[in-house]
């Protein structure tokens, strides 16, 4: 009932803000990932300045996100992951790669500062899954020679919503851990094994900031935020890595981004020394025949910005754009597909 209550607020939100779209030109409505939420706004407060247009940007989760757009109650969704050709075509969707950066791991614990913790997708599967309880257990004192670890319970935190951090994590795992694979998969929420959860981003955050001996994902802006202890992973070429520009651009290096299929394409472990294993793109959908055309010609419009303006923004929050030759077969893409009601094309 709490969920259902939830998200009927959130629809009255969503459309109080279409009777505004609707009275009020240039106003841009979003929903989705939280993940990239610092991004947007920040992006938005200098979009605004420059053309007078404004972004409304609901950070409630990937899945919000696509149950938003679905359903016409905003200009675009964001998400973490990336929707199948099937689920495109179904609701007659189209979406796009904007930001690279990375899901990162980071721990609460006394006397362990940041980066000083390393750790392999094994074992982080095996701490999720259950089978590594303490913070002294043998496989994690083996990845950390001459670091002084607690004989203490590891509280495990996660996301208790649909989120598209869930499924960076997931995905990584289910790649690394056959167990994991067979037990839990990848997706935006799963059956967790132990620990607690946390709906949204910013929620998770406050509880691993609050609980002594923790472990819990977040995305890079919010780390830097709460000044969080990151985690060190090592990669498929067997490197320990920190989670930077230089590593979420290094794991993107060999990204083919294909329109056909929705730009759709995994970051997460892949081959080279400086790769951050946890590396993702984060995708905006919007609908290919929108019932309220302006919104999504704003919000082109704002994207289009943001390729050409929005680097800065995006380095100093820990991402980085999409190469310029993807945001080019964006555009394209954005020409081909995307129409009003009469057929007329949104971008030109």
């Amino acid at each position: 009932m709490k969920k259902n209550k939830a998200w009927i607020s959130l629809s009255t939100i969503f459309l109080l803000a279409l009777m505004l779209n609707q009275a009020q030109a240039g106003v841009i409505f979003g929903v989705g990932a939280t993940f990239p939420k610092q991004v947007y706004q920040e992006w938005g407060k200098q979009y605004k300045a420059e053309t007078g247009s404004s972004l409304a940007y609901f950070a409630q989760g990937s899945g919000k996100g696509i149950e938003a757009i679905s359903s016409g109650k905003a200009d675009f969704g964001a998400s973490d992951k990336p929707l199948t050709p099937e689920e495109l075509e179904r609701d007659r969707l189209i979406q796009f790669p904007v930001l690279i950066g990375g899901i990162v791991p980071v721990v609460n614990i006394k006397k362990i500062g940041d980066g000083q913790l390393q750790l392999d997708g094994t074992t982080l599967a095996d701490i999720y899954l259950g089978k590594i309880r303490h913070w002294n257990d043998p496989a994690i004192v083996a990845l950390n020679p001459g670091l002084v670890l607690p004989d203490d319970a590891i509280n495990v935190l996660y996301r208790s919503d649909k989120s598209g951090s869930t499924f960076v994590l997931t995905d990584y795992l289910s790649k690394v851990s056959g167990e994991w694979k067979a037990a839990l998969g990848a997706a935006t929420a799963v059956a967790w094994k132990v620990g607690e959860g946390a709906e949204g981003g910013d929620n998770l955050a406050k509880k691993i900031g609050n609980t002594p001996n923790s472990i819990g994902y977040l995305d890079p802006a919010v780390v830097q935020q709460r000044h969080l202890a990151i985690v060190k992973m090592r990669n498929r070429d067997g490197k320990y890595v920190s989670p930077n520009q230089a590593s979420f651009a290094a794991a993107a290096k060999s990204a083919e981004w294909n329109p056909s299929n929705g730009f759709n394409q995994s970051l997460t472990d892949q081959t080279g020394s400086e790769s951050w294993p946890l590396a993702t793109a984060t995708y905006i959908v919007i609908s290919r025949s929108p019932a309220e055309a302006a919104g999504t010609e704003e919000a082109l419009k704002y994207f289009d910005w943001t390729f050409r303006k929005g680097n800065v923004i995006a380095q100093n929050l820990g991402f980085v754009l999409i190469p310029a030759e993807t945001m080019q077969s964006v555009r394209d893409f954005w020409k081909a597909q995307i129409r009003d009601r009469a057929g007329r094309p949104l971008w030109k």
